[in-house]
Formats: structure tokens, C-alpha cells, sequence
């Protein structure tokens, strides 16, 4: 950031720019000392103001990127936007692996370490729920029954070491064909969330007929049961009634053993951090995302991993990753991703290169171009290790990335199928979202948004945009607040529980 002036009224992120964005709302006629422009427009907050003239398709350019193209001719001092800014296909130049630097980890002795569950193969959980997974919408009421009688009618009480019994219901299953890529998605995607750390136990319930048998899951991942994992079906148990009581009592059985597992010192090198942003706004590039970015950078020095998603929200920055592809193998897998989103895209009569939705709008940012420069942000600027499907486990350490939808509760459910044990989640414009069993780090973009859903919020960014703090000291209060997290202290979705309707698979193809 070249100007981050405490209380100037622009910021302009790159000597390239001919945009700078609103640090206050800006009224017309407002002579702005040291820019040599005027406002001629209101600029709202967040938004974006010309700084010199811009002719009618010329590129419009901020963080020294190309965001998007005048559609008619800008004066210096008018507010651009949608009203006068355009998307076109950009081509983008794809240097691969140019800036991947190895990260600079830190010695085993001096890395950060925090309270958590050890589990089997090396990896810790954050929290030490019990799962009800339904394989099939048919079994969702039923496994929501087993966790309430838990939850909410005292069938935790002296179970202090038990975070909960978590319902992942969702409304597929069946209906699908058992070769195509959706069943493919959905079997992953349930099996990442049964072997997630943050679980100590798992009942998985169907209802027996379905397309989605638990025995096919199980046959694939060569599973078996033993004392902290059952399956069973309605069909076969009797019923709602005999199963709800057969699936409380698989609970049961499991709490003694599950609770006696104590939260100890684990290194951070066992966290596995997902980035995620929802309701983005003009400031989501130049506070949050980047600070977050920060704090990506620092866990992965201490030996853990972070994983970046959303691939319709990094399209036109995807060059930026390319760079820090830690092989071309890496970085023409991302590119690959890209391509089946296209045709993704226009199978379903759509395109890739969609404007921002309405809270963004609303929140400053023009074009996806513009929303993607900022998304990418979130992953600071470590080497790109690997680039994983849907729900895929991560395998690799480091900075990896994972293509997901853009939508938060699709892209959050793969990457906790992937293995990520806790969540940070950057808005602009207020968000209520967890995503149990991995406990969600909202933060704020802005201060007024902070102060207004201060109860809902976990950290403010604002300072960066204040210039009253850096992108780096924000980054460190981020990555102190997720160790602080993943040794047991509540986030703000935690303390209203939130985090029950948000497990949502990802359904690709037909129907049937």
C-alpha cells in the first residue's frame, strides 16, 4: 500500500493504479490535497475514485492489476463502478514457478504449539465432537433426533471434554449415478468429515435403499467398525423410533472413551487452517484477505497448512498463483481446474467471468477480475505446494490450494473434508457462518461493519484501513487468535452454536 496515511481520504495500492479506493465517504466537490484531483461524484466508502483520466475502453487498473475496462469515458474524480466499468476476457500471462521461494520453516523447537487432541497418524484435532453423518437426506431427520437427545436434552452431562454430538445431514444421496462424478464427490466428501480429526467418534445412519450405500463407502476406504465407529439403516434397525434408540445408544458407548481424551500440547504444525471469505466488500483486499494472508504465511513457517479455495473466485488472478507453483506439474494442475470450470459453466448456461453478487456491489468491487485480485490475497505469499479436487485429503504441508465452488458452506465442506481443522473467515459485509466440527475465525474488513455486528465478529481489520495498524501486525493478532482457538477458546459462531446447517456437499451432474 503506497499511501496508508492514518485518516487520508484515499488509498491507492499501486503506482500502476489509475483507481484509488474511498477510506471514508467522499463528498462531491471535496478538493483531495495531495492527489490533485476533485471529487466530482459521492464516493462511497470502500469505493473506488478516478485518478486521472480514463478513456472509453481503456484498462482500468488497481493493485497494479487490470480489474476491468471503462465502458464510457471516466473523469479524474467520478466514482467507477458498474455504471461505467466493464468485464472482457483479459489474457493473462502465465510465468509458472517464478516466485516460489521455499518456505523458511521454522526449527521443530521454536515453533508455536497449542492444546489439542492427539489422533492416530500424526494429527490433532481443535475440538472432539461425536458424528451422526447421514448417507442419504432419507436419514437426516433421524441423525438429527440422535444429536439433540445429546445436545439439548442432558445426555452430554458429565461429559465435559465432549464438544458435542454434530448432525451432518444434507439433501442428496440418491438418485445418482454410482459412476459419475458427483457420487464420486459425495463419497469423498462424507468420508473426509468421518475421518476428520476434530471427531473422536462417528455413527454413520441411511436408510438402507439408497444409491449412496455405507457399505460401498466402506468398501472403498477398506473401513471397518470398531468401538468409536457404527453404521446402521432405518430399514434394517426397524424403523425411526428403534433406530434413533440404536443410534443413541452407538453414542453411548463411545462417550466414556471419547471423553477421556485430554486436550494436550500439540505442534502448530498440526493445523490445518481453511481460507475462506463471504460477503466481500472494497476493503476485503486491503485488510482482511491480506492479513489473513500474513497469517497463512506464518503458520505455514511453523510447519502447517492452509488451504485456499473457491476457484470461481480466483479466476483473472489465477496468474498470481501460477508464479508460486512449486512445479509447472502444480501450476498446469491449476490451470486445468480453471478449464473445467469453463465448461462447467457453460454446460449449465453460465459463465465463469460473472459480476460480484449484490453485497459486494454494495460493498465497492466492480468485477470478479476486482473480487478475485483481493480473494488471492488470503494466500499470502508462500510457495503453492499442491492443488487438491473437491474434498480431497490434503496430503501435502504448506500453502495448498483446493477447487471448490465460491459458495462459503460448499467450499468450507471440502476443505473440512480435506482435513482442515479450523476455519478463518474474512467479510465485509457480516457474516453468522460455522462449520462444525472446525471452529470458524470471522474477521472483519471494516470497523463500522465490526462495531455494528460486534457480537458476530471474532477480530476487526479496519486498523489496516485506518492506517492506524499494518497488514502484518493484524496478520499476528490472526495467527495468535487461531492457536488461541484451537486450544479451546469459543469463536463468536461457537458461543450462538452455529454451525449445524452448514455441511453441504457439493452436487455435480444429474439428477436422476
Amino acid at each position: 500500500m503506497l499511501k496508508s496515511i492514518v485518516n487520508a481520504p484515499l488509498i491507492i495500492l499501486s503506482s500502476e493504479d489509475n483507481v484509488a479506493v474511498a477510506r471514508v465517504e467522499i463528498a462531491p466537490g471535496t478538493a483531495l490535497d495531495g492527489y490533485a484531483v476533485t471529487a466530482r461524484d459521492k464516493i462511497p466508502q470502500g469505493h473506488k475514485m478516478a485518478l486521472r483520466p480514463i478513456a472509453q475502453g481503456e484498462v482500468v487498473r488497481k493493485y497494479g492489476q487490470v480489474i476491468g475496462y471503462a465502458s464510457s469515458d471516466i473523469a479524474p474524480g467520478a466514482h467507477v463502478h458498474t455504471q461505467n466499468v466493464e468485464m472482457r476476457d483479459v489474457a493473462l500471462a502465465h510465468d509458472f514457478c517464478v516466485d516460489a521461494r521455499p518456505p523458511a520453516y521454522l526449527p521443530e523447537g521454536q515453533r508455536a504449539m497449542f492444546n489439542g487432541f492427539e489422533r492416530s497418524g500424526g494429527r490433532a484435532g481443535t475440538r472432539n465432537y461425536i458424528a451422526v453423518i447421514s448417507s442419504v437426506n432419507c436419514s437426516a431427520t433421524v441423525s438429527r433426533f440422535v444429536a439433540d437427545r445429546f445436545n439439548r436434552q442432558g445426555g452430554l452431562a458429565g461429559y465435559d471434554n465432549v464438544d458435542g454430538v454434530v448432525a451432518l445431514t444434507h439433501g442428496g444421496g440418491c438418485a445418482l449415478n454410482t459412476s459419475g462424478e458427483g457420487y464420486r464427490i459425495l463419497t469423498r466428501t462424507i468420508w473426509g468429515h468421518a475421518m476428520n480429526p476434530n471427531f473422536g467418534g462417528v455413527v454413520m445412519i441411511g436408510l438402507g435403499c439408497e444409491t449412496n450405500q455405507i457399505s460401498a463407502i466402506m468398501d472403498m476406504y477398506g473401513a471397518h467398525e470398531h468401538a468409536n465407529f457404527k453404521t446402521m439403516t432405518i430399514q434394517a434397525t426397524g424403523g425411526t423410533r428403534k433406530t434413533i434408540d440404536a443410534a443413541c445408544e452407538a453414542v453411548g458407548s463411545m462417550l466414556d472413551s471419547v471423553n477421556a481424551i485430554k486436550r494436550t500440547p500439540q505442534s502448530a504444525a498440526k493445523l490445518m487452517l481453511a481460507l475462506e471469505c463471504g460477503g466481500s466488500d472494497g476493503y476485503s483486499g486491503i485488510s482482511a484477505n491480506p492479513a489473513l494472508g500474513c497469517a497463512s504465511d506464518l503458520l505455514v513457517r511453523h510447519g502447517g497448512t492452509a488451504i485456499l479455495s473457491e476457484t470461481p473466485e480466483i479466476y483473472g488472478a489465477e496468474h498470481l498463483l501460477t508464479r508460486r507453483a512449486a512445479t509447472p506439474e502444480v501450476a498446469q494442475k491449476l490451470l486445468a481446474r480453471i478449464d473445467w470450470w469453463r465448461d462447467y459453466t457453460a454446460r449449465n448456461q453460465a459463465e465463469l467471468n460473472n459480476n460480484p453478487s449484490f453485497g459486494n456491489k454494495l460493498g465497492g468491487l466492480t468485477t470478479i477480475l476486482e473480487k478475485s485480485l483481493g480473494a488471492v490475497a488470503k494466500g499470502g505469499s508462500s510457495r503453492l505446494n499442491a492443488v487438491y479436487e473437491y474434498a480431497e485429503p490434503v496430503t501435502e504441508r504448506g500453502f495448498v490450494f483446493m477447487d471448490t465452488p465460491g459458495y462459503d458452506p460448499t467450499a468450507v465442506t471440502g476443505q473440512v473434508a480435506g482435513g482442515a481443522n479450523i476455519v478463518c473467515f474474512t467479510t465485509g459485509r457480516g457474516s453468522t457462518s460455522g462449520f462444525k466440527p472446525a471452529p470458524c475465525i470471522k474477521l472483519a474488513t471494516n470497523t463500522p461493519m465490526y462495531e455494528r455486528l460486534q457480537e458476530d465478529m471474532d477480530i476487526n481489520c479496519g486498523g489496516v484501513v485506518t492506517g492506524h495498524e499494518t497488514v502484518e501486525e493484524s496478520g499476528q493478532r490472526i495467527f495468535e487468535k487461531i492457536l488461541a482457538v484451537a486450544s479451546g477458546e469459543k469463536t463468536r459462531s461457537e458461543e450462538y452454536d452455529y454451525g449445524d446447517n452448514e455441511f453441504v456437499p457439493w452436487q455435480v451432474g444429474a439428477v436422476m
